[in-house]
């Protein structure tokens, strides 16, 4: 029976958050921070057990999450050794030497209630239109190596610049730490050595410290990392393996001296059996080079990583070995897993912190009253794994649409049977230029045109509504919006200017 306090109010829930790093703190700062007296959270982490810690790179969605824990956004970028990023540069993946943006941004304007792509489709057509990219801001800011947050473009009804973070994940997990502690979570040093379930409903009821201490609770997050202390150890929830269609499986990871200003956007460049991650930071640059162990062996791909770094390594490379997937359930009982603990989608798109990001705000839209309820338990699960399927077709379609002969691996995944869900949206773009966003599904509209087109789908129609405008309305349409954009982008400060004004790390020089 839930005892009351005094007032009526029931005792505040005991969560556990089980493990660190990015994703612990996220999770207790996000609970401390919105359910207040409701929950009473404890993290246990041990300084002993490393953290994976290769996510520099996210999504605009996580400026949501500042906002709402009223983080100062230069506090944050300078706490944490940030630069800023409009966009991720695609280098070398539909062929070699061919490259294109995949930018937060939205491209053009809508006319006539139809998406600004088919009346550009249709200008190609008729040799009016410039490319794509001419007409999103932040394409022209990334070109130019120019930033700053621009909520419109002048007095025009165009967006302006959407942007995201590139950040030291370490230093994330520290300033998420000391906002969480401040705000009255409990952090327990010491390692994990048991998990201790209830015998006749299985759920957990505590952990067992390598001291002997015990942390009871009623509700346990796993951040425990690839290890899965919890949520796979203990529960034995089960893994949907998808390495058939995301085929890496390893990663080497490597920070490098800067030789240059920060770019405002991530480098994807793809190699003979995988790609390379190039994130920009102020103090150095986060590199990675993701690729499949059954293409090339570790001494090559760490070879690859190191032949195309910018500047000298700090470190020696780090090797991760993961398997593609999800868990069967994300809540199963009493235990919700967040983070690596719940699944890997390689951080192709950077979409690793945001689903911890999702799941930590899903879990709070679906808190449970006493006794936690199946359906809300279903509901949560439901949702997540929609989120993960459409992340991963995304993935898969960088893959799939190559055109690349020159290695065995991007031959096979081109020729690869491919997901329904994602076989029917590419059929539909080429056949009209329409795009179908689902249920979910993260990426807009902007993002599936981008990547399909940038990876030389090409649709044979555009949707009659682009007819409307005549050939004179059409082009001036187009060179109305080029040159508003390119205005625009040519007035920004640079990005390293931006920096150095306004969010500078105090040791961003060392």
């Amino acid at each position: 029976m839930v005892q009351p306090l005094k007032g009526g109010a029931p005792e505040p829930r005991k969560v556990v958050v089980v493990g660190g790093g990015t994703a612990g703190w996220m999770a207790a700062a996000a609970l401390v921070k919105f359910l207040g007296p409701v929950v009473e959270v404890t993290l246990v982490e041990s300084d002993a057990i490393g953290i994976v810690g290769v996510g520099e790179a996210t999504i605009p969605q996580i400026r949501h999450l500042n906002r709402a824990l009223d983080i100062d956004e230069r506090d944050f970028v300078a706490n944490t050794n940030g630069s800023f990023k409009l966009g991720i540069e695609f280098i070398n993946w539909r062929r070699l030497g061919h490259s294109y943006l995949h930018n937060f941004g939205e491209i053009g304007l809508a006319v006539n209630q139809t998406h600004f792509h088919h009346h550009l489709f249709r200008a190609k057509a008729q040799g009016l239109s410039g490319d794509l990219w001419d007409y999103c801001v932040n394409t022209q800011a990334a070109r130019a190596g120019k930033f700053a947050p621009l909520e419109r473009l002048a007095s025009s009804p165009l967006s302006g610049v959407a942007y995201a973070y590139h950040f030291d994940a370490a230093l994330y997990g520290k300033f998420l730490r000391a906002y969480a502690e401040s705000h009255g979570a409990t952090r327990i040093e010491g390692k994990i050595i048991e998990v201790v379930q209830d015998p006749e409903t299985g759920d957990v009821e505590r952990v067992r410290l390598e001291n002997g201490r015990e942390v009871a609770g009623e509700i346990f997050i796993d951040c425990s990392g690839f290890r899965a202390l919890l949520i796979e150890q203990a529960l034995q929830t089960g893994y949907e393996d998808w390495s058939g269609w995301l085929r890496c499986d390893s990663a080497l990871a490597v920070p490098s001296k800067n030789v240059r200003p920060p770019r405002p956007f991530t480098q994807s460049i793809a190699h003979d059996a995988g790609w390379q991650w190039r994130i920009p930071l102020q103090h150095r640059t986060g590199n990675g080079h993701v690729f499949s162990s059954r293409y090339v062996d570790v001494d090559d791909a760490r070879d690859t990583l190191l032949a195309n770094l910018e500047g000298e390594p700090l470190a020696e490379p780090r090797l991760i070995k993961f398997t593609t997937g999800r868990r069967k359930k994300f809540w199963n009982r009493n235990v919700v897993a967040l983070g690596l603990a719940s699944g890997f989608l390689e951080p192709l798109e950077s979409t690793s912190i945001h689903l911890v990001q999702s799941g930590i705000s899903r879990f709070i839209q679906f808190f449970p009253a006493r006794p936690i309820a199946a359906p809300e338990r279903d509901e949560y699960n439901r949702q997540m794994t929609l989120e993960f399927e459409r992340i991963r077709d995304f993935l898969i379609l960088h893959y799939h649409a190559n055109e690349r002969d020159d290695s065995r691996f991007w031959i096979d995944v081109r020729e690869m049977e491919i997901p329904d869900t994602l076989a029917h949206k590419m059929a539909m773009f080429r056949a009209s230029g329409r795009i179908y966003r689902e249920q979910e599904d993260l990426f807009t509209d902007s993002s599936w045109l981008q990547v399909m087109y940038g990876q030389g789908i090409e649709p044979r129609a555009w949707h009659p509504m682009a007819d409307k405008l005549n050939e004179t309305e059409l082009h001036d349409m187009l060179e109305n919006i080029r040159r508003i954009v390119a205005g625009a982008a040519a007035k920004l400060p640079s990005h390293a200017d931006f920096i150095a004004q306004c969010c500078a790390a105090p040791d961003a020089a060392q």
